[in-house]
């Protein structure tokens, strides 16, 4: 069968369900590589993003209790935390001052049971005042749900003000598994995922382009991955609105899944079947804070095209176990990526190329 789809990818055309799954239970690791390196060079050329930014977890007192999260505290525990919107700037102040220069802002929080919309929206004012040539990358689907109940606008409505205020793109965060019951063992308290397709949508309706993701090595299956998968490129066949795919591998430390960390094979193989399902998002992230460095930088070989960027401090998947650095240089990512045989290419959070070095 390998050899048949291998025929039909090089030829443009699509795989399907059936086969996605052949392909995670094959032993064809390297060859699945190469097709979607093939992929990714028609789509890129030679070419692997990344981008200049710090990522910003404003709280991590939240009001859901995803059991994969290691993240989420209550009021009143020793080492949960809720940042001042001085205390956000004066971070990125800070981050700009030692690295010279930031493209973006990644925003990622809890869902504090206290905070307005108000106080979102104000945090994302501030920033854009302070930093106006910044981009802007904030609020999974998730929050963006939280935000239309606690304000009691539509999700519209909401994702209106969020834009106005000075909110670019979204995060793909969220979207955990599609599956309804594996969802359910997870992540019981979270938005189901007809909610979170329904709340990308409508951003993507209102131009506010956004990432997509997958959390994948826990309970669920290889048919579950694949449906997602599909999930995907359906909504992006209806809007076009998604920037960038990234598998994110499960980190298993100070949590309640009882499940392993997945293997490096498991990694690529599963980068390099969503290159080859998702032909229609130009670009497949390595997640180097999940994967971590090392391997990210193999993964540029099996299909993904993206390496992050300099992050600065990631707290989420830390607090999971991710073994990975809590930032890098542009010059260490400049560095993995020529060792991979591929050009750097800065960009903004567009994938607007900044510089190719």
């Amino acid at each position: 069968m390998f050899s048949e789809i291998e025929r039909r990818v090089v030829n443009g055309e699509r795989i399907n369900k059936k086969e996605a799954i052949f392909l995670f239970n094959s032993d064809y690791l390297h060859a699945i590589g190469e097709l979607a390196e093939e992929v990714s060079r028609k789509i890129n050329q030679n070419r692997v993003y990344f981008i200049v930014n710090r990522h910003i977890n404003p709280t991590n007192i939240c009001v859901n209790r995803c059991r994969f999260c290691a993240f989420f505290r209550s009021p009143g525990d020793p080492d949960a935390y809720a940042m001042s919107i001085d205390e956000i700037i004066k971070n990125i102040r800070e981050t700009e001052q030692c690295l010279g220069y930031l493209s973006e802002v990644h925003i990622v929080s809890g869902l504090h049971p206290e905070w307005k919309f108000d106080y979102y929206l104000e945090i994302i004012r501030e920033i854009k005042r302070e930093f106006p040539n910044i981009g802007i990358k904030a609020f999974t689907a998730v929050e963006i749900d939280h935000f239309s109940r606690i304000s009691g606008l539509s999700i519209e409505k909401t994702l209106e003000k969020l834009k106005d205020a000075g909110v670019d793109i979204m995060p793909g965060g969220g979207a955990e598994i599609f599956n309804p019951q594996i969802r359910n063992i997870i992540c019981p308290e979270k938005i189901s995922a007809e909610r979170w397709l329904e709340i990308v949508k409508i951003a993507h309706k209102l131009d506010i382009k956004t990432n997509a993701t997958m959390l994948y090595g826990h309970i669920e299956s290889y048919a579950d991955r694949v449906d997602h998968l599909f999930t995907l490129r359906q909504l992006q066949d209806e809007t076009g609105g998604f920037l960038a795919f990234i598998p994110l591998s499960y980190q298993p430390k100070n949590n309640k899944i009882k499940a392993t960390h997945p293997s490096g094979i498991e990694d690529l193989k599963t980068i390099a079947i969503s290159r080859l399902v998702l032909d229609n998002i130009p670009h497949i992230k390595a997640y180097w804070v999940m994967l971590g460095e090392k391997l990210a930088q193999v993964a540029l070989l099996f299909g993904a095209d993206c390496f992050e960027g300099t992050v600065i401090e990631e707290r989420i998947a830390h607090s999971a176990g991710a073994s990975s650095k809590n930032g890098l240089s542009v010059e260490e990512i400049v560095y993995l990526i020529k060792e991979s045989g591929k050009i750097p290419a800065q960009r903004d959070s567009f994938y607007n190329i900044i510089k190719l070095w």
